[in-house]
């Protein structure tokens, strides 16, 4: 297990924590900073974010919504994982930095780890630039795809069994409306997936104004009050 980094980033020398986080303080920065308002339910590992001790949010990583992840890639589970989360309120230090050392972090912790995925939402407003800033490699957008509209709320896909089992809900009663495919991103881990991972990549699609624009974080005046304090890993990693 790595302990937290620390780094020293602007001209008043902000002193920047990257640390383990633990549940309540990660559920809170995405309830709180991020526009899905809600912290994944899957097994997760959490990676905090402090600025002269003050918590500015998490960046997660998950095993991804379906299994079938990683097996474009010729991978196993325990190989990759998903960027699930990046929720930051209002901070000095550049995103790119914020995640780029929250990423060797979890390398450090997990060596075996080769490839992270993770995509962004053109229905939110996002195209990647994030992303293109960090040099991940863009490999083309999943397929369009129907979401169930139930109750008036847009509902994943994957949540229509356990509504259809619980609430009695009718398949045939529901509306649907069709969103657009999400962007693809991919930062290997190592110089074989890289040369891999390359074949298959393509060029950015057309950058956003700001490279941080489309970062999926809600910028507010205040950090979380408790718990927010540095966690060590315990058994959560990927």
């Amino acid at each position: 297990v790595c302990s937290g980094e620390q780094r020293i980033s602007g001209k008043e020398k902000t002193l920047l924590k990257i640390d383990w986080a633990t549940h309540e303080a990660a559920k809170y920065a995405c309830e709180n900073w991020h526009y899905s308002k809600c912290l994944p339910p899957s097994k997760s590992v959490k990676i905090g974010a402090w600025e002269n001790n003050r918590f500015i949010g998490v960046v997660v990583f998950g095993v991804g919504a379906t299994n079938s992840l990683l097996k474009p890639y010729n991978l196993e589970q325990n190989e990759g994982c998903e960027l699930v989360r990046l929720a930051l309120t209002k901070h000095e230090t550049p995103v790119s930095r914020i995640m780029s050392i929250a990423i060797r972090f979890l390398k450090k912790a997990n060596p075996g780890l080769r490839l992270i995925v993770s995509f962004a939402d053109p229905e939110e407003g996002h195209i990647g630039s994030i992303y293109q800033a960090t040099n991940w490699l863009y490999c083309g957008r999943t397929e369009d795809c129907k979401y169930p509209v139930v109750n008036g709320v847009v509902t994943h896909p994957r949540q229509m069994s356990r509504l259809v089992k619980r609430d009695g809900l009718k398949r045939n009663s529901v509306n649907y409306v069709l969103k657009r495919g999400k962007y693809r991103y991919l930062m290997p881990l190592d110089k074989k997936m890289s040369e891999q991972i390359k074949k298959i990549s393509e060029p950015y699609p057309k950058r956003a104004s700001g490279v941080e624009a489309d970062t999926s974080t809600f910028q507010v005046e205040e950090g979380g009050a408790s718990p927010t304090d540095a966690l060590q890993l315990n058994n959560e990693s990927i």
